[in-house]
């Protein structure tokens, strides 16, 4: 069956960790849109999308009609309308505030009690994602080295993750990006957004290829995988476009 879509993770696929799409990243991705639909989708929220991507991006506007922007694992999507030259939102399942609250102290309760409570944080620790509450170990805002050297293996986020799962059983806790654990509502992955999505395009998981850096049982791309969406795992942002040029010439 014929590709349609192309999608992918954001943080370490497409650019490293909170920063902008290099240039050749930017080029790639205005050819693959000549020839596909593209999702990302991201447990990040839309702004970060905008100033990662989209702010990047040179393209005509009415390719970016097939651009598919799916903030907090897909619990909301952004599609772009041309009439307005703006991104509009498509649907939106936002927690409600006592769920908010709850989520905000079990998390600064479970990273104080564990001894990962960052003195210093390079922005927020906690951020309010609307459909999705985030914890940044060192903060929203800090560097790559920083983020990659806090937990190679995963264990700190591990241990925060498994303590607010069994204070939040109502909830979906998992671990998230470098140094992050995010929360929503329960069922709530990629998988979830993926689905979602070939709802609205009416495509089967056939006509999908997934590109992702976390694709191994308990990283945060593998519910694709899991699903039975073909997918292809890059070691790192700079593999990428390696990948999607080859894409492109394939199609």
């Amino acid at each position: 069956m014929k590709r349609k879509l192309i999608a992918f993770d954001l943080d370490n696929t497409l650019a490293e960790s909170k920063s902008p799409l290099t240039d050749v990243m930017s080029e790639q991705m205005g050819l693959l849109l000549e020839k596909y639909d593209v999702c990302v989708i991201s447990g990040g929220k839309f702004l970060q999308f905008k100033t990662q991507m989209i702010d990047r991006l040179e393209v005509d506007p009415k390719l970016l009609d097939r651009m598919h922007l799916m903030p907090t694992c897909g619990t909301r999507y952004y599609r772009y309308d041309q009439e307005s030259n703006e991104w509009k939102i498509v649907y939106a399942e936002d927690l409600d505030p006592e769920q908010k609250k709850k989520i905000i102290e079990v998390l600064e309760e479970a990273a104080k009690k564990l001894g990962y409570w960052e003195a210093n944080p390079a922005g927020e620790i906690i951020e309010d994602r609307e459909s999705q509450i985030t914890y940044s170990a060192l903060g929203q805002q800090a560097l790559p080295e920083a983020k990659y050297a806090w937990d190679p293996d995963d264990a700190k986020k591990r241990a925060i993750r498994d303590y607010a799962a069994e204070k939040l059983p109502d909830l979906e806790v998992r671990v998230g990006g470098t140094t992050s654990i995010d929360v929503t509502r329960i069922g709530i992955d990629k998988a979830y957004g993926m689905r979602k999505l070939m709802a609205e395009l009416k495509i089967e998981k056939e006509e999908i290829l997934f590109i992702g850096d976390r694709l191994e049982e308990g990283g945060n791309d593998y519910p694709v995988k899991a699903m039975g969406i073909d997918c292809v795992q890059v070691i790192d942002y700079r593999m990428t476009p390696i990948v999607v040029e080859g894409i492109v010439k394939v199609s």
